[in-house]
């Protein structure tokens, strides 16, 4: 018997069946063993389901730069929504533009785009291994009205924001996202966010993703505030990478997920996603005092470069983050990645050793380091509970999303030592969540991360195993599929994944990536 167990995407118990595909769709489930096939592909013992789909991701512009996409095929990744934490590909002017010329120099990219538009046309034409989408980021559409000004905005400024994000929906953009740690995406109020998210539910697109306020002492308060927005604008919710940083906050996520579920009930469409992962992963530069990172990386910059500032915002470093006043210490903050080639040897050390090294204290070495490379430093923070991370995937409610950018395992986007969600982090949930833990069963781990992202973002006629549906496809070992990626090594492949299929053609075939870019720009979800 060749058939694969198929998993629906819907969370039912997996059924022994065929399932035939023609011009890129599912056209037919059943026993097709009298019917002629001009390919089949032998399945015995192995899982069949929906491609998964990662609502959280960070690739956008490297579709461009690299459009095979094998960190994420290799994890039967079909499909990406990128734009998110605040952060989009486009609208690009002013100091958008500038800052997007500035991270696409790091891989040799020119930006030739300023549009939605322009960029999705840019992907079409180079075509790419599996499907994308986007939000629009507010950081980016302020930067482009605003500029990095600490500020709130005027009534004129907030109408000209609302224009391009009415455009950009036009244009594809599924919603709005919100980065509200970041800069300048902090500075925006609430009603300034319950404008931007209705000026893209009247375009179309009733969806706001956030990386909410606080993650860590205020977050109760962070995801009161994304409900709001929802309630306000009327627009379903998606709480980002949702967790309770530092230990002094752990459990509380039991009272957030109680919080969108009450919200739920009232009718607001709130969920949720999350990565299987005890560290985050973002900029250096979070650790910074507020009044340091206010008005922009450069404006940041030329603060530290002065002695007298720099030493104070050490002194507040080491106060935040020293274990006696309520902070993890300096030993759970990684070094995974710099921006020049000068310190690429600190990657995969911790900020700890780094100040040992330098015969400084921590802060001070954060602070150094962030001066010689310009601010563009990543690192991994060890802040979360494996408690509070099964407890968030416990939530029905609850899609997976990677927080990682579709990276090679060699070459321009293999620099330093990234995250290992970025190569492990869907087959992780199989391991260590359906057979470790036993938070939900394979069925339930297959709809976190098809049917139940597709329905929240909007992606149409995906995520589900149904004649008439395109054919984005996984084949995988059920008892098998696990991640190999560590913070130590994370340059390794999943095991237990052999075939994907994108809109009905192999871009991974036993295991091996053929080559295959037949990849489609979900504009709007379609």
């Amino acid at each position: 018997m060749e058939r694969p167990r198929v998993y629906d995407g819907l969370g039912a118990a997996p059924y022994i069946t065929d399932v035939a595909v023609a011009d890129g769709r599912i056209v037919a489930i059943g026993d097709l063993s009298e019917r002629d096939a001009h390919e089949r592909i032998p399945c015995a013992g192995l899982a069949l389901a929906p491609g998964f789909i990662d609502v959280h991701s960070h690739s956008d512009e490297l579709w461009l730069v690299d459009p095979r996409c094998e960190g994420k095929i290799r994890q039967g990744v079909t499909t990406e929504v990128g734009g998110n934490c605040g952060t989009s590909i486009a609208p690009l002017s002013g100091s958008a533009l500038m800052k997007k010329r500035r991270d696409a120099a790091e891989y040799r990219l020119d930006v030739q785009w300023t549009s939605f538009d322009a960029f999705f046309t840019l992907v079409e034409q180079e075509r790419v291994a599996l499907n994308v989408a986007s939000l629009v980021g507010l950081g980016t559409t302020r930067l482009c009205v605003a500029g990095p000004d600490a500020r709130r905005l005027v009534r004129e400024e907030i109408e000209a924001q609302n224009r391009l994000i009415r455009a950009a929906v036009e244009e594809g953009a599924l919603g709005v996202s919100s980065g509200l740690i970041y800069e300048p995406g902090r500075y925006a109020d609430l009603d300034e966010l319950i404008a931007c998210a209705g000026a893209a539910r009247d375009a179309g697109a009733a969806l706001y993703a956030s990386h909410v306020r606080d993650e860590g002492d205020d977050v109760e308060a962070a995801i009161a505030e994304a409900i709001a927005v929802g309630e306000g604008a009327e627009v379903a919710v998606q709480c980002s990478h949702h967790k309770a940083a530092g230990r002094r906050n752990w459990g509380k996520v039991h009272r957030t997920l109680a919080a969108i579920d009450h919200a739920r009930t009232r009718g607001i469409g709130v969920a949720c996603d999350a990565y299987p992962y005890v560290a985050s992963w973002t900029e250096l530069a979070t650790v910074l005092p507020p009044r340091v990172r206010e008005g922009g990386d450069d404006a940041a910059l030329a603060r530290l470069r002065d002695p007298d500032q720099a030493t104070a915002a050490a002194l507040v470093m080491e106060l935040a983050r020293d274990p006696q006043f309520g902070g993890d210490g300096w030993d759970t903050v990684l070094i995974t990645g710099v921006g020049s080639s000068r310190n690429e040897d600190l990657a995969g050390m911790r900020i700890d050793a780094l100040a040992a090294r330098w015969r400084t204290t921590p802060a001070r070495a954060a602070i150094r380091l962030l001066i010689e490379e310009e601010m563009r430093v990543e690192s991994v923070f060890f802040s979360m509970s494996e408690d509070d991370v099964a407890t968030v995937y416990s939530a029905e409610f609850c899609c997976v999303g990677s927080d990682a950018s579709a990276r090679a395992f060699s070459g321009i986007t293999a620099r330093g030592v990234p995250h290992p969600r970025t190569y492990g982090t869907f087959p992780r949930v199989f391991g260590r969540y359906v057979r470790q833990r036993h938070v939900f069963d394979a069925a339930e781990a297959v709809r976190r991360m098809t049917s139940l992202p597709a329905a929240q973002f909007g992606l149409r006629d995906r995520g589900i195993i149904a004649i008439g549906k395109h054919a984005d496809l996984v084949v995988f070992d059920a008892e098998r599929i696990v991640d190999r990626a560590t913070y130590e090594q994370p340059f390794a492949p999943p095991d237990g994944i052999r075939d994907v299929f994108v809109n009905g053609s192999a871009v991974l075939r036993d295991g091996q990536m053929t080559g295959a870019r037949p990849g489609r720009v979900l504009r709007n979800g379609r």
